[in-house]
């Protein structure tokens, strides 16, 4: 138990902070006051895939946080075309008052009704957080006048000139476009305290850069990292195997312009071997899956040959890896020694099948995972490329600072995928560097090695075992961020037959039903047991199938709806994401996002169904959160510290 006497060493620290007993009491009044606000809103979205538009719109509309606050606020005064009209100028106040200012006649009258609108909306929405948070998200230009306006009663006859004069200045002065759009972007920050991204930034989607550049600029974000994006954070540290692997997927889905165009990798040695090696070669099973592109036949032949070439490379690769690290359990992954050149067929745990395509020009049917000198050149070239981008290493460096493999935050475990699980509901087991883990364990380890691939310096152990463990995280049946047994990439590529396509999920998905399992998660986590969830994507919720995001009677919240297009057709939505308020947990589903052109032009709204998971009739305060057990830590202290002033055992300064 902690003592005024044994904590003195510490409490003198302290006091150099707080000198007084003045300093110390208000102080503490400060924070108690604090610890009594309502608790921040948290907004949770996983499995983005580069599907930029969507995200940015479900960011900049709080999941209709906003449109219900507009809701709230001014139900009986505004027309619902006003409260639209209201909602998209605080999505998108740059590009729709380029469009008023063309079509408005009297322009001084729309400035001064929308900022009136605005200042009492984001009144609303600030009236939850102390006046120094408040100020902290204020653009520095408008940080004055906004929170005069914030802090000043309109209805207040004595300031009622006062008030009206600083809305008049801002539209005399010429100042009426920039406040709008600074006090929007105040707004949009408001309604969120924090954002969670629960995985799965990269790959398939478009502009998975713009995704970061934006979570980059967002005032408080975490990221618990998914399979892909440990993919390119192994490709950015210049980890070959992971750098095939992105290629590959990029090329699949004709988004080699990210590779090329954003983050400046030069593609031009790959693309020559290609038309080298596979001038001959129609490369049918490699031809890319194109959606809403006008890709030429010409350019679409030649994404199949990169597609054709990366991909043996990358089989390679993985056997390179396999063979160095026994521990990760994967020889039965080294395909190519299983395959009859001469007949075009292969053995795959015991059963012959044939290949759809037997053209293997590169492959030495005595050592098939030799290298040619002119791939060896192309990896080598590629890894140079990857190590170099500017832009890309300042998003992985973005991953590993923001990100973690999982978190727990205020009673919610947030992972991508899984928690790794035998049969038996035991947690998985895996030898790392000679030591067992399993569990929570085994997940902390996995990171700590995954950093060092990334930070070490080259050339040391420590930086390869790292950079094998992200492979390994990618693709591993012991990772939590892939939670298969296999990855059956090769097999889909050169096999007809479905039953050899099948990858086995890790018994977690089936186990997640049962609520005595996610207690015996949660005890692990050191979680309490009654008010925990875990939080998690990676999987696509079937909801046009009728199977339901919520497990084990709400314990577990599965919020993968398909925000990317590849699996919308399987999930019949367009994403969910999760609200965490002060009041309820709640569970929005979207429908498909048209553009943001439309959003502007049109103020239409993604249709956003909202399901209430959990209802507290007792508000969650400050003091109910991981923030507020830390400020009561501090308080407890400065109480402490009272108590050595009052006792003459620290003197005031």
């Amino acid at each position: 138990m902690k003592t005024v006497e044994s904590e003195l060493k510490y409490l003198k620290l302290l006091a150099k902070q707080y000198p007084s007993i003045s300093k110390a009491s208000t102080e503490i009044i400060n924070l108690e006051a604090i610890l009594n606000l309502p608790k921040g809103t948290e907004h949770f979205i996983t499995d983005i895939h580069g599907e930029y538009e969507p995200f940015v719109h479900v960011l900049k509309n709080g999941s209709g946080v906003i449109k219900r606050k507009i809701e709230e606020l001014f139900s009986s005064t505004m027309r619902e075309s006003e409260k639209k009209a209201l909602a998209t100028l605080v999505y998108y106040p740059e590009q729709k008052l380029d469009l008023i200012i063309k079509e408005e006649e009297n322009i001084d009258d729309f400035y001064r009704i929308n900022i009136y609108r605005l200042i009492e909306l984001c009144k609303y929405a600030s009236s939850k957080y102390t006046r120094s948070k408040v100020r902290k998200l204020l653009p520095e230009d408008f940080r004055y006048i906004i929170e005069e306006l914030l802090h000043e009663n309109i209805d207040s006859h004595h300031k009622q000139n006062y008030y009206k004069s600083i809305v008049e200045s801002i539209i005399e002065t010429d100042r009426s476009k920039e406040f709008i759009i600074a006090i929007s972007k105040v707004i949009q920050k408001l309604v969120v305290d924090r954002l969670h991204i629960l995985g799965d930034i990269y790959d398939r989607g478009p502009r998975p850069d713009i995704v970061m550049d934006t979570l980059m600029d967002y005032h408080s974000v975490d990221i618990q990292w998914g399979n892909h994006d440990i993919l390119w954070m192994g490709a950015a540290s210049g980890e070959k195997t992971c750098i095939a692997n992105a290629l590959r997927i990029s090329a699949r889905y004709a988004n080699l312009d990210i590779i090329e165009d954003i983050y400046g990798i030069n593609l031009l040695p790959l693309a020559t071997f290609a038309m080298e090696i596979y001038k001959d070669d129609s490369c049918d099973s490699f031809i890319p899956k194109i959606s809403d592109q006008d890709v030429s036949t010409k350019e679409k032949s030649l994404i199949a040959k990169m597609h054709k070439a990366i991909s043996i490379i990358q089989f390679k690769l993985e056997g390179e890896i396999i063979s160095r690290r026994p521990e990760f359990e994967m020889k039965h992954r080294l395909l190519l020694n299983n395959i009859n050149y001469d007949e075009g067929t292969i053995n795959i745990k015991g059963k012959n099948y044939k290949l759809k395509d037997s053209y293997f020009p590169t492959i030495d049917k005595s050592n098939p995972y030799k290298f040619t000198k002119e791939e060896e050149s192309v990896i080598e070239k590629l890894v140079s490329s990857f190590k170099n981008s500017e832009k890309l290493q300042k998003h992985v460096s973005f991953l590993f600072s923001k990100g973690s493999i999982y978190l727990t935050a205020n009673s919610n475990l947030l992972i991508h995928g899984c928690v790794p699980l035998n049969q038996d509901s035991s947690f998985m087991k895996m030898k790392i560097q000679g030591i067992e883990y399993k569990g929570k364990e085994l997940m902390d380890k996995m990171e700590s090695v995954a950093r060092e691939g990334y930070f070490f310096k080259e050339n040391t152990t420590q930086k390869q075992f790292g950079m094998d463990m992200m492979w390994y995280l990618w693709t591993g049946k012991c990772s939590s961020l892939f939670g298969k047994d296999d990855m059956t990439t090769f097999e889909r590529y050169f096999i007809v037959d479905k039953e050899a396509h099948k990858e086995n999920k890790n018994p977690y998905f089936k186990l997640r039903e049962d609520e005595k399992m996610c207690e015996k998660i949660f005890e692990e986590f050191n979680l309490d047991t009654k008010d925990a969830h875990i939080i998690n994507g990676h999987v696509p919720v079937e909801s046009k199938n009728g199977e339901s995001p919520i497990k084990a009677n709400g314990k577990i919240l599965v919020i993968d709806g398909g925000f990317s297009k590849a699996y919308q057709k399987k999930t019949g939505i367009a994403g969910y994401t999760l609200i965490y308020n002060s009041y309820s947990l709640q569970l929005v589903s979207h429908n498909p996002f048209t553009s943001a052109e439309e959003a502007i032009v049109n103020e239409s709204d993604i249709l956003s169904t909202t399901e209430i998971v959990e209802h507290k009739d007792k508000r969650k305060t400050v003091r109910d959160t991981d923030a507020g057990k830390k400020l009561q830590e501090e308080v407890n202290d400065l109480k402490m510290l009272l108590l050595a002033y009052k006792k003459g055992l620290i003197k005031e300064i």
